[in-house]
């Protein structure tokens, strides 16, 4: 099966966000990438289970704002420390993707994300409101997780 790379540049909501969090890279990918246990640091997710490892192929079950989530794993790349993921969620294509790089003793968090599909072309101010909300709070967990 083919997945995408990136993101969809074309899609009609993308969020783009970046957090320094004061710890490890090691530590703060590791958070990430252990999908089962977002529950346990980010407050929103209500529940995270992974079909098998976190590899391309692999798909995960989760849990946020009231929404069931299916998510396929397009793209693992543990020495450039990137991650890409998505799929249809409640007629919205997703694709989110996820870097972190080493700084100066701190890791940088970015993450982007696209949402297309008919729910968004017919509410695309309030939707694109709402996807930066959830990415502000997913890093701001993260990096509260992390330190």
């Amino acid at each position: 099966m083919t997945y995408p790379t990136t993101i969809d540049e074309n899609a009609p909501v993308i969020a783009d966000h970046t957090i320094r969090i004061a710890a490890p890279l090691a530590r703060v990918w590791e958070l990430h990438t252990r999908i089962g246990l977002w529950p346990e640091w980010h407050p929103a997710i209500s529940e995270a289970r992974l079909d098998g490892p976190v590899a391309p192929g692999t798909t995960f079950h989760w849990a946020t704002a009231g929404l069931s989530i299916d998510s396929t794993v397009y793209e693992v790349d543990e020495a450039r420390h990137r991650i890409l993921w998505g799929g249809p969620a409640h007629g919205i294509t997703g694709v989110h993707e996820w870097t972190f790089t080493e700084d100066d003793g701190t890791t940088v968090v970015r993450t982007r994300e696209s949402w297309a599909g008919a729910p968004v072309e017919a509410d695309r101010d309030n939707l694109a409101a709402a996807l930066d909300d959830s990415l502000s709070s997913w890093l701001d967990a993260l990096k509260k997780a992390a330190e």
